[in-house]
């Protein structure tokens, strides 16, 4: 009897000591980075809790084991190591060591996702709703009418679709105004602003703009990548004066613009101009499109931006969000391509630059509660993309370290909020 209840009890200690938890590596041994980040929130989904560890191994997840779980992983093709309670437990021993730059962050619920886009868009126009397409995250659109009616409330984060904020339809007047495109979204956003009782254009975007400020100063994560980043920050900074010319909206540019704006309204930049020439493709200084090439050479075999490598422990916002298997990220063009570093707001904290080039290409900040991230370019697998292109196969790129900034934001608010060291 002894001997059964002894081998019983051995039988107990080695089941619980083995195969308990489950490893995606997120180095370079992993075969599908992005859909990695799909079976984190997936997980999520299922109401348990998992360990985002911070510059271990890339930034693994770990969580529990479950069959659930290990086929979920085979069938999406992710790579993951099933290991016993005693790993794992010497994995994070491991981390919390004070002298390691590592941290383990708990990330408890997955976070509702909404996408600021036009209806129509397809999801291969902007890289983000690509991306958590691929990844098999799932998220809402929302679009003007959604926004104004207070339905940010339904979520915790929210993507800025490469919008004009500032009611210039993105500058493309001169080059494409007799597109079919270019025709159909004036007609649309002019309909949609008639229908939420606005004037112009203009001013509903203006209007949609300080809804989302309010969404973050209540505690959301917002981010915005190529155009839907300078343009926003400068609608806020223009409110209450004309910055779109007769071809915009039926009136002339306030010709005094750029000695009235107000930087303090916004969140990322200051001392900028503002163009007020309507038949160039740029809003302001901020953008670096105009100038990276001729001042400093910059090109497609030799655009590179490297992330800022921050303390895991010490820092652990800007860890999380930088979290990958490669610092240096190849470069990608857009509409606003990246941002003059003398441009940026002195308590906005820079996490990938160029710095040959004298730009920031993916900045992070706070705005009341919550905070916001702008990440320069269209898409991180298409270095010069153009209107009409066709959609990037990210199966192609599975372990794409551009696309992974995207996906850091996604994940960035389920962690279990720490303290702030001081």
């Amino acid at each position: 009897m002894k001997k059964i209840v002894f081998i019983s009890l051995l039988f107990i200690v080695s089941v619980s000591g083995f195969a308990s938890h489950i490893l995606i590596p997120m180095d370079n041994t992993q075969k599908n980075h992005l859909k990695a980040y799909g079976i984190a929130y997936w997980v999520l989904k299922h109401d348990v809790e998992l360990y985002w560890l911070l510059n271990y191994r890339g930034g693994s997840f770990m969580f529990k084991s479950d069959k659930v779980f290990t086929d979920e992983c085979n069938i999406r093709g992710i790579t993951y190591e099933v290991i016993p309670d005693a790993k794992s437990t010497a994995i994070l021993q491991e981390i919390s060591n004070p002298e390691l730059n590592q941290d383990a962050v708990k990330l408890e619920k997955a976070p509702r996702i909404a996408v600021y886009s036009p209806k129509g868009k397809q999801p291969w126009d902007d890289a983000v709703t690509l991306v958590l397409n691929y990844a098999e995250i799932p998220y809402d659109i929302v679009y003007d009418e959604e926004v104004m009616n207070g339905k940010l409330a339904e979520y915790d984060w929210m993507h800025l679709h490469h919008e004009d904020f500032t009611g210039q339809y993105g500058r493309f007047w001169s080059q494409s105004r007799n597109a079919a495109w270019y025709q159909n979204e004036v007609k649309e956003n002019e309909a949609m602003a008639k229908k939420l009782g606005f004037s112009k254009v203009s001013l509903m975007k203006l209007a949609v703009a300080k809804k989302v400020r309010d969404f973050v100063s209540g505690g959301g994560f917002m981010f915005a990548m190529c155009s839907a980043t300078d343009s926003y920050d400068i609608a806020l900074a223009v409110e209450g004066m004309d910055i779109c010319d007769y071809m915009f909206d039926g009136d002339p540019a306030d010709k005094e613009m750029n000695k009235k704006i107000d930087y303090s309204k916004s969140f990322a930049f200051d001392n900028y101009t503002l163009s007020t020439n309507p038949y160039e493709y740029e809003f302001s200084t901020i953008d670096t499109y105009n100038t990276r090439t001729q001042k400093h050479g910059v090109n497609k075999e030799n655009d590179y931006f490297s992330l800022f490598d921050f303390s895991a422990k010490w820092d652990p916002v800007p860890t999380m969000l930088c979290q990958s298997h490669e610092q240096l990220i190849k470069g990608f063009w857009g509409q606003t391509v990246a941002f003059e570093k003398s441009y940026v707001k002195k308590n906005v904290l820079i996490m990938g630059e160029n710095k040959a080039a004298n730009e920031a290409r993916y900045i992070h900040g706070e705005f009341g509660k919550g905070t916001w991230t702008f990440y320069g370019g269209h898409d991180p697998e298409d270095y010069q993309h153009r209107v009409e292109d066709p959609p990037t196969d990210l199966s192609l790129h599975p372990n794409s370290a551009g696309y992974r900034l995207i996906l850091n934001n996604v994940l960035f608010p389920a962690a279990k909020k720490k303290k702030q060291k001081t």
